[in-house]
C-alpha cells in the first residue's frame, strides 16, 4: 500500500491521534471513507459514460 510498512502506518496513526485527538479521529476516518467512495463512484460513472459515447468501430480483416 503506497510502499508503506506497518511501522510507518503506526507512526502516521500516532501523529494523527496527537493532532486530532481520540474523539475526532473516527469522524475523520468516516469522512475520508465517504470521500473515497464518492471518488470511485465518479470515476466509474465517467468510464461508463465514455464507453457508451464511443461508437464501436468494427474490426476489419486485412
Amino acid at each position: 500500500m503506497f510502499g508503506l510498512g506497518v511501522q510507518e502506518l503506526l507512526i502516521i496513526l500516532a501523529i494523527l491521534l496527537l493532532i486530532f485527538g481520540p474523539k475526532r479521529l473516527p469522524q475523520l476516518g468516516n469522512a475520508l471513507g465517504r470521500t473515497i467512495k464518492g471518488f470511485r463512484k465518479g470515476v466509474q460513472e465517467s468510464d461508463e459514460k465514455e464507453s457508451s459515447e464511443d461508437p464501436q468501430i468494427p474490426k476489419s480483416s486485412p
